[in-house]
C-alpha cells in the first residue's frame, strides 16, 4: 500500500491472487464433496471428474462412473449444485440420479461430441437439443395448459427460447431460457428440457398463489 493509503498495482495484483487462489480452493472443496458423494452412493464403481470453465455458466463439474468396462458420464454446473446442498432433502439422491437409468440401460454413455464450429452448433441445437425441449415440455403439460414457445433475442442473454402460457393474462406468463444453456446441458448429458419444465411449473405456481392471495383479500 503507497503512503497516501492507495492500493498500488501490485496490491491489487496481490489481493486478485489470494481471491483467485481461494476461489480455487472452494471450487475443489465442492468437487470433492460430490465425487465423494457419488463414491459413496456407487460404492461397486470408479469414479474419477474433471472442473471445467464455461464463460457464461461458470464452474462445471463432470463425473464419469466405471464398472467392469463400461461407464457412465454427467456432469453439474457448481450453481446448481451449490443450491441443490442448500435446498434439496436428499442431496446424494438427487444426485445418483442421473446415473441410475444409464446404469440400467447397461450401455456405455460418454459425453456428446461438442460442436466445432457455429453451423455444427446451430445443426445440433435445432436438429436435437430443441427437439428435446420441446418433447419433454409437451409430454409434461397438457392441452389445459398449453404452452407458447418461440425464439427470441434478448438484449442481455443473446438467443433465447421463450416459453409460456397464453392463457394467464394476469402476471408474468412467461420465461426466456438462453439457447447457449440448454446446449451446454445437452452436452453433460442432462436432460435439455428440464430446466423450461421446471421454469413453467414455477409460473403455474406463482400464478395460482396469487390467485389465491387475490381471493382471500376480497
Amino acid at each position: 500500500m503507497s503512503d497516501n493509503g492507495t492500493n498500488t498495482p501490485a496490491d491489487e495484483a496481490a489481493k486478485e491472487q489470494e481471491q483467485q487462489l481461494e476461489m480455487e480452493q472452494q471450487v475443489k472443496a465442492w468437487f470433492e464433496l460430490t465425487r465423494n458423494i457419488l463414491a459413496d452412493e456407487y460404492k461397486d464403481y470408479e469414479v474419477d471428474g474433471q472442473v471445467a470453465l464455461h464463460p457464461g455458466f461458470g464452474h462445471l463439474f463432470a463425473f464419469r462412473l466405471q464398472k467392469d468396462g463400461k461407464f457412465y458420464t454427467c456432469g453439474f454446473m457448481l450453481t446448481e449444485l451449490i443450491q441443490v446442498y442448500k435446498n434439496n432433502a436428499n442431496p446424494p439422491l438427487w444426485l445418483a440420479s442421473f446415473f441410475y437409468d444409464m446404469i440400467q440401460a447397461g450401455e456405455s454413455r460418454g459425453f456428446p461430441n461438442p460442436p466445432q464450429t457455429d453451423d455444427d452448433a446451430n445443426k445440433i441445437l435445432q436438429e436435437v437439443v430443441l427437439p428435446l425441449v420441446m418433447k419433454g415440455v409437451q409430454e409434461e403439460f397438457t392441452e389445459e395448459n398449453q404452452v407458447y414457445v418461440d425464439l427470441e433475442v434478448n438484449e442481455q442473454l443473446g438467443p433465447v427460447l421463450e416459453l409460456g402460457f397464453p392463457q394467464i393474462t394476469d402476471g408474468p406468463n412467461t420465461c426466456a431460457i438462453p439457447l447457449q444453456y440448454f446446449m451446454t446441458m445437452y452436452l453433460m448429458n442432462r436432460d435439455p428440457s428440464e430446466h423450461a419444465v421446471q421454469s413453467l411449473h414455477r409460473l403455474l405456481e406463482e400464478t395460482a398463489k396469487a390467485k389465491a392471495a387475490s381471493g382471500q383479500q376480497a
